[in-house]
């Protein structure tokens, strides 16, 4: 299975932990209380006795079979819970024609492996809900390396299409998405042309007591509009159509994105949820170390 996350930037991910507000409090920041290993009920692995190790973890039968001590360890459970909610409308098949091998959707699993890492590595769990107008795919969250491969087999098998999906086809999200949940949206962020768009459901949930964060993937092309000459302007998802002049509408398009961008910012300012873009040739890692690595760039700056 083809590996979604480049080995530079795995080893970047080390430096980068998950942080959630309501874990620790709404008034602080900090990193919260993660799944352990210990006397709890979910089974994890056997390991050699140890001095002090209470006597009631130590599998008899086992013993009876190796002459040898096993303590059962088990998982205590992890006070969050992490879900990539992730958009697979048509609009992320939208690619820069430098690299049309790397669509918005492309960059959306890359970024949901990484989180998924970075929960695994913690010990919380983690799931995913993609979003697209038939219906939802949905991986419930859970922890481990088979949790892991399991969401990868997701992602790999996750293509974009359709529309922005129904509000009855967004149930899902609140009947499964508990309060204290940790939300990471990923997607274009512009679906808000109706009353369940992503930028609204990001302020419901967050109104309910969830935590939410938000990566809005742009295109090179979208930041730069470097476009000469007549061109035909597509929306994958609508179908509308604009003919023009590319340097006649460069400053146009420009100025109404960065206002367009600038009203969903203030939105999602007022919500208190914490938000960054990532643009197509930008480093993978760079929208979760602006989330989860404010302190590191401190550092390095």
């Amino acid at each position: 299975m083809k590996d979604f996350i480049p080995p530079a930037v795995r080893a970047r991910l080390r430096s980068l932990r998950l942080l959630s507000r309501r874990a620790v409090g709404i008034h602080g920041i900090g990193l919260h209380n993660s799944r352990s290993r210990g006397a709890g009920l979910e089974f994890a692995q056997y390991r050699a006795y140890e001095p002090g190790d209470e006597l009631r973890q130590v599998d008899w039968k086992l013993y009876a079979r190796s002459d040898r001590f096993f303590v059962r360890e088990a998982e205590r459970e992890s006070p969050l819970a992490v879900w990539l909610l992730i958009d697979a409308s048509a609009s992320m098949n939208q690619y820069d024609a430098a690299r049309p091998d790397w669509s918005r959707l492309d960059a959306a699993k890359a970024l949901a492996a990484c989180v998924a890492e970075l929960a695994l590595r913690q010990g919380d769990r983690f799931g995913m809900i993609a979003l697209r107008d038939d219906g939802v795919r949905l991986v419930a969250p859970a922890t481990g390396a088979r949790q892991r491969d399991r969401l990868w087999l997701e992602l790999h098998g996750l293509s974009a299409q359709g529309a922005w999906p129904s509000a009855e086809r967004l149930r899902p999200l609140w009947e499964r998405i508990a309060a204290g949940d940790l939300v990471l949206m990923i997607g274009d962020g512009f679906d808000d042309g109706r009353d369940e768009g992503a930028v609204a459901i990001a302020e419901r949930l967050a109104s309910a007591r969830r935590e939410v964060l938000s990566i809005r993937i742009l295109t090179a092309e979208e930041r730069d509009f470097p476009f000469r000459g007549g061109y035909r302007f597509r929306d994958p998802e609508t179908g509308e159509e604009l003919l023009g002049d590319g340097a006649a509408l460069r400053d146009e398009f420009l100025d109404r994105f960065a206002a367009a961008r600038k009203a969903l910012d203030a939105r999602l300012d007022a919500c208190g949820i914490r938000h960054t873009e990532y643009v197509l040739d930008e480093a993978l890692d760079l929208p979760l170390r602006r989330l989860f690595g404010a302190r590191d760039m401190a550092e390095q700056a």
